[in-house]
């Protein structure tokens, strides 16, 4: 399917922007010229004003009835809510990241034809769903299962490492102790390595472009967000 032309807009669902991704990218977002408007969902504010900005607080992501009206009239869903495995079994894990993210999807997919649909995944996500690890198998199930839905396409993100975006509120502690650690592993090992303003910009790019794969990495990020569009 053909991607967006030069002269249309992005209007954008951003989830998961009280975390470090979704803050970042919401915040490409607000800042692109290319993007006409966004809605946010949370289960609590973002405390963010913008012209171009909508927030719906819903606390229950599993029963989305009472909004499904306001999730209609958009082409691109930035899904970038997830949370660690840490600690958790398995049930617990599949319910938090496979279920949620197909109920929302399969709901914004049933209000919006022609929606491009960004899922941020992990590096070393599982495709077989058969291997060792847990959280890599749910994701791999997750991404598959995504790409059965009827979107116009389905990209999903393993970014890998991740440099925070300026100023952000929303980092965990891990990334505000260890930041400093991102110059050297982009040196070291560079395609596993990107910043959230690339992972932004990707996204946002990845709207005007026919890209050959649908599965997204570091590498892809950088050059997705070089494309002139």
């Amino acid at each position: 399917m053909a991607a967006l032309q030069k002269n249309q807009k992005i209007r954008v669902i951003v989830t998961g922007a009280t975390g470090m991704v979704g803050e970042g990218v919401l915040h490409e977002c607000l800042l692109s010229p290319l993007v006409e408007s966004v809605l946010i969902v949370n289960r609590k504010s973002a405390g963010i004003t913008h012209p171009k900005l909508k927030e719906i607080i819903h606390q229950d992501f599993f029963d989305l009835l009472p909004i499904n009206d306001q999730l209609a009239g958009y082409n691109a869903c930035f899904f970038c809510l997830g949370v660690s495995s840490v600690g958790m079994k398995e049930d617990e894990y599949f319910k938090k990241t496979y279920t949620l993210t197909m109920h929302f999807a399969e709901t914004v997919s049933s209000v919006n034809k022609d929606m491009v649909f960004d899922y941020v995944s992990g590096a070393g996500t599982d495709s077989t769903e058969k291997g060792g690890t847990m959280w890599a198998r749910v994701k791999g199930k997750t991404e598959n299962d995504l790409a059965k839905l009827p979107f116009k396409k389905v990209y999903a993100y393993r970014p890998g490492v991740m440099k925070a975006t300026e100023g952000a509120k929303n980092q965990p502690k891990l990334y505000k102790y260890l930041g400093w650690l991102y110059p050297i592993i982009a040196a070291i090992a560079p395609g596993s390595a990107c910043t959230l303003k690339e992972v932004g910009l990707s996204m946002i790019n990845l709207m005007y472009v026919d890209y050959p794969t649908h599965i997204i990495t570091p590498n892809d990020i950088k050059q997705l967000a070089k494309e002139k569009v």
